[in-house]
């Protein structure tokens, strides 16, 4: 006991991080605002990192038999291009939203975790360095982003390249795994009061279904990334064929997590635009209750249907079959939903701001990306066109028209509560239309080269071919769509100098977070609200609407702030945490005394992090602290 004692008092006794701003602030801060908005541009940053390795491509790819970039290199740009778009821009961007808006929308002050929080997104960072200083390094993975073997093989992928790629995912994993736990748990249990489950805001249902998949799924590819890594680094010939191993164990292993991956990433797009189109259709959103079991069922489905990536590989006419059906069958609560949005549309005063042209958008390449995908589903003509551009084609209409699109809708919704600046809806616009037109320019005649025959992962091909005049206009498309992100980016840059400043509630909102100024005060509420509808700001704005004089008598109880807030302080425990992993894993690859160094610092940071005082501070709303 009296050692215990003695421990506490040593992490108490270190100095608190104290300063509220400033460097030390942002890399201590434990606030899930800042977090949020800490994630939101360092995934713009690997974005467009990614966005120059997609263009490096489509250069290569302009013309027949061009020379501009080899075929390693080539190989290289297809690795870190879709392993950065993915894991290191789309899902963390979305990961900013969730920390962000998720307390604001429940009505709560922060989440159930908040050093988890901050431990997740240093995780994501520097496993993101980690992964892209490859490049600097000898040179980043050749062997696709799924990694099979036998590329990713020892004796086939000599290097560090293919280490870092593994080594680098499984860092930003960790970061990602106990997101999703830490989301689970905050929607659960920090709801305000009257906030029932069926009143969720959908941006928050899709947040908790995906939640679920990564804690199901994350584990997964953990498991298939560390038995790589042994193949590669103790030669356990778990994958080598020519040890008598089986190929397809890998992967299964990978797509078991692949493609609920893909409701990770498309499930919070749904929720984005279940958010906006209400908003800007002044109507409630039709079919609330079918809306939240679809997103559950899609969640459910979503892991029985990973097998229509093997449909080549002779699993045999029955597993086939069933893993069709499966796919077809996912097609139904997507159908569903957009049949609801367009319920929602109809009858409604739609307001075509830049946020609701995106959602738009969103509908109309969903719907030909899950087309292009109901056709990918039959195994006869998955046959025909697996490995060909098509492929390519229809996951770039599901991930850009799908994902990109809502997270840019998001962007231009939420950027007034997050900065407090409006947005030029000008610039928004242009930016809309440059990336609509350059978007189906690009990937469009990806669909029609694959009927041709083009094959995917290729970096050159001869003339007369037939595929010249389309991998042409898909290269102008390309640039176009780069065009298009610059103007966005200097919208966001731009007006967070010199916009207007953001009323609490610009867009006459339906949530929760539109009650509160914006940019949003530290304490996120003067008061706990307390629900009592589902669209509670709409229905205290129009208080006839339903329950009004419960509604008025629950602003009213929010009309006077607690005297006193009591939030937690900034910790470095978190980031000394992710940074013991980080310099652990160069060590793992090049001078062991330095992996153990790295996981002794890491272990040290967990014993501080559980010792250490909660540092709490107390905040007067307006006040001092």
């Amino acid at each position: 006991m009296a050692t215990m004692t003695a421990e506490r008092s040593f992490w108490q006794a270190l100095p608190k991080p104290k300063a509220e701003t400033g460097f030390w602030s942002w890399v201590t801060t434990v606030d899930h605002k800042r977090i949020g908005i800490m994630y939101f541009w360092t995934s713009i940053a690997f974005f467009l990192i990614g966005g120059i390795e997609a263009l490096l491509m489509r250069l290569q790819l302009a013309g027949p038999n061009q020379n501009i970039i080899g075929p390693d290199l080539f190989n290289q740009l297809f690795t870190m291009h879709a392993t950065t778009m993915i894991f290191l821009a789309i899902m963390p961007l979305t990961a900013s939203f969730f920390n962000y808006f998720i307390p604001l929308l429940i009505g709560a002050r922060d989440v159930a975790f908040p050093k988890l929080n901050a431990f997740s997104y240093w995780m994501f960072l520097l496993g993101g360095i980690f992964l892209n200083s490859s490049w600097f390094l000898g040179g980043p993975s050749d062997a696709g982003w799924f990694g099979y073997p036998n590329y990713s093989l020892k004796h086939f992928n000599p290097g560090f390249g293919v280490d870092f790629w593994i080594i680098g995912l499984l860092l930003t994993g960790i970061g990602t795994l106990v997101s999703g736990f830490n989301f689970i748990v905050t929607i659960l249990n920090m709801r305000a009061p009257g906030m029932s489950l069926m009143r969720l805001p959908m941006f928050a249902w899709a947040t908790m279904v995906t939640s679920f998949l990564i804690v199901f799924s994350f584990p997964v590819i953990t498991v298939a990334l560390l038995l790589s890594l042994f193949d590669r680094m103790f030669g356990t010939l778990l994958f080598d064929i020519f040890a008598g191993s089986d190929l397809t164990v890998y992967h299964h292993l990978f797509w078991v997590f692949g493609h609920p991956e893909v409701y990770i990433i498309v499930l919070p797009a749904m929720g984005i635009v279940s958010e906006i189109l209400p908003v800007f259709s002044r109507k409630p959103l039709f079919g609330y209750s079918v809306m939240v079991f679809s997103t559950m069922l899609i969640g459910f489905v979503g892991f029985g249907v990973w097998s229509h990536h093997l449909f080549t590989v002779g699993m045999g006419p029955v597993v086939n079959t069933v893993f069709a059906l499966a796919t077809m069958i996912i097609a139904v609560p997507t159908g569903i939903k957009m049949f609801n949005w367009i319920g929602t549309l109809y009858g409604g005063r739609i307001r075509f701001t830049a946020a609701m042209m995106y959602a738009l958008g969103f509908l109309a390449l969903f719907l030909i990306g899950g087309l292009t995908g109901v056709m990918l589903s039959a195994a006869p003509s998955n046959t025909q066109i697996h490995h060909t551009y098509f492929v390519v084609g229809h996951f770039h209409y599901v991930m850009i028209g799908g994902a990109l699109f809502s997270l840019i809708a998001a962007i231009h919704y939420w950027a007034p509560k997050m900065f407090g600046r409006m947005l030029d809806e000008r610039l928004g616009k242009i930016g809309f239309w440059s990336l609509f037109v350059g978007f189906n320019l690009t990937f469009f005649p990806m669909n029609v080269l694959g009927v041709l025959g083009m094959p995917r992962r290729i970096y050159t091909y001869d003339a007369g071919m037939g595929f010249d005049i389309w991998n042409a206009v898909s290269t102008l498309g390309a640039l176009i769509m780069g065009l298009s992100i610059l103007i966005t980016l200097y919208n966001l840059l731009m007006s967070l100098r010199r916009g207007e400043p953001a009323p609490a509630d610009p867009w006459d909102g339906r949530t929760l977070e539109w009650t509160i100024p914006s940019p949003v005060p530290e304490y996120n509420f003067a008061r706990i609200p307390h629900v009592t509808s589902r669209d509670e700001l709409w229905v205290r704005k129009h208080p006839q609407l339903a329950h009004g004089a419960a509604v008025q008598t629950a602003a009213a109880a929010e009309e006077a702030p607690e005297e006193v807030i009591v939030m937690p302080g900034g910790t470095y425990m978190p980031v000394l945490t992710a940074l013991g992993l980080f310099v652990g894993a160069y060590g793992l690859l090049y001078y062991m005394p330095v992996f153990w160094g790295g996981v002794a610092v890491a272990l040290l940071s967990l014993v501080g992090w559980a010792l250490e005082g909660d540092n709490l501070r107390t905040i007067r709303p307006g006040g001092s602290h």
